[in-house]
């Protein structure tokens, strides 16, 4: 009987860590998405005489870059340095 709790709860224990785990690189990947679309709003950032904005232009560029950190996130190396490091602490 109590091989059996120790079981169960050794078995619950190693679920909420690895869906913890899950969460913790999730939360990892969304933050080096912020670090990298603050990078590209910054390397994007052109104001050319040559090609003055056009309307739409700005929210268009937004949304571009949010898309393109996001789809980068996971991939630059920001979120395994950091998820390497927190899940020692877990």
């Amino acid at each position: 009987m109590k091989t059996q709790l120790i079981t169960s709860l050794l078995h619950k224990h190693s679920e909420s860590k690895s869906q913890t785990l899950k969460e913790l690189k999730k939360v990892c990947d969304d933050f080096e998405s912020e670090i990298l679309n603050f990078f590209l709003k910054e390397a994007m950032d052109s104001n050319n005489a040559l090609f003055p904005e056009s309307p739409g232009e700005k929210i268009y560029k937004s949304m571009y870059q949010e898309q393109l950190s996001k789809e980068l996130s996971g991939n630059f190396g920001y979120s395994k340095l950091l998820f390497d490091y927190l899940k020692e602490k877990v």
